[in-house]
């Protein structure tokens, strides 16, 4: 998706220059939050302000919501059918294999360094025994300090023009935010676990989407028990589906919980963050990205997140009854997914797959 962003915004709509769009997926990788959404919210902002930021996120992030409430609301409704079920045991296969390429892919661009598999392996163990992830993080941006005393500041080349905005449109925003947390707080407390769950999630996700899978799913199956493993399998597999970030997830967890407005404060608890992270960062970026302290961190903790990922391919795949078709449906899109192939496509020809299988087996 953040490949299609650059498509539209720097080739199409030559709205952004390659060096200025490459420091805002570079800022946005760094900081914690769903990297695409910041990704457009950032070309906004640098093209049209605060409100060309707010713009850009909604327009991004709308679409993918109302397709996902829509799922939600199908998925309740048919789950336990006969021929509905096999559609989900397939996709489950596919999300092992999902994030199993996600643990590759990140461990080679995260692990250069035998320091960097040493944290990797420490924050799989870790998690492995059931220390809380936020722990993990913790630990490793502390490892990263450390470790890391040769580590050089990369390259900049950071338009410092976001300086000169006004804040004060984000300021009424983060109060309108607090202020509804406060409301969910005295009057809906259940929302308000939910809200709060999904916000610190938001907070601790550095990596992106794959980063915050095992923290949710640490936090609503391990901890708070609010679905068991395939329910949230499910989730994850909707949100594969939907044109958009595959934290979509909150969603499904929120309609699950608590209908339509659980499933709307779920998911603006799990993306505002990202909004306010991204606008209140870019006009310090000059400054954060000078630390030196930061990016040894930084690095710690992206490495720890190939041992989470790691773990979480381990629990997933002890949620699944494995027989051989699942087995050769998880090789198959892993060999898929390493060729680069698609996982809108992956998913499709699953879903086309059983489609076929149960009209013929009726």
């Amino acid at each position: 998706m953040v490949a299609y962003i650059r498509t539209m915004v720097v080739e199409r709509k030559k709205w952004l220059d390659e060096a200025s769009f490459q420091d805002g997926v570079a800022l946005c990788q760094t900081i914690p939050g769903i990297i695409t959404m910041q990704t457009a919210a950032y070309a906004g902002l640098r093209l049209r302000g605060m409100a060309g930021a707010g713009v850009c996120f909604l327009g991004f992030g709308l679409p993918a919501f109302f397709s996902m409430m829509i799922l939600s609301v199908l998925y309740m409704r048919t789950y336990s059918l006969p021929t509905v079920v096999p559609a989900f045991h397939g996709l489950q296969a596919i999300i092992v294999a999902l994030v199993a390429h996600a643990t590759l892919s990140f461990g080679r661009t995260s692990l250069k360094k035998e320091k960097d598999v040493i944290i990797a392996v420490v924050a799989a163990v870790m998690f492995g025994i059931g220390l809380h992830p936020i722990l993990v993080i913790l630990l490793a941006a502390l490892l990263g300090l450390m470790f890391y005393r040769r580590q050089t500041l990369p390259p900049m080349r950071v338009d410092s023009s976001g300086e000169s905005r006004s804040l004060k449109p984000l300021l009424l925003l983060l109060l309108i935010t607090i202020g509804g947390f406060i409301f969910l707080f005295v009057f809906q407390q259940k929302l308000f676990n939910l809200a709060a769950l999904m916000a610190r999630i938001t907070l601790f996700a550095f990596g992106g989407g794959f980063g915050a899978l095992p923290l949710m799913f640490h936090e609503v199956v391990k901890v708070n028990s609010w679905m068991d493993a395939q329910t949230f399998l499910n989730g994850i597999a909707l949100g594969q589906i939907t044109p958009g970030p595959i934290m979509l997830t909150a969603t499904f967890v929120g309609y699950f919980l608590y209908g339509t407005l659980g499933g709307l404060i779920a998911t603006l608890s799990i993306f505002l963050p990202s909004f306010f992270i991204i606008i209140g960062v870019v006009p310090y970026y000059d400054r954060l990205h000078n630390s030196l302290a930061f990016h040894k961190a930084m690095r710690g903790v992206l490495s720890s997140f190939v041992g989470l990922l790691l773990s979480v391919t381990v629990h997933f795949g002890l949620n699944i009854p494995w027989d051989l078709s699942r087995t050769l449906l998880v090789c198959a899109a892993f060999v898929a997914l390493f060729l680069k192939v698609e996982i809108i496509w992956v998913v499709l020809v699953v879903l086309v797959g059983t489609v076929i299988s149960v009209l013929v087996l009726s």
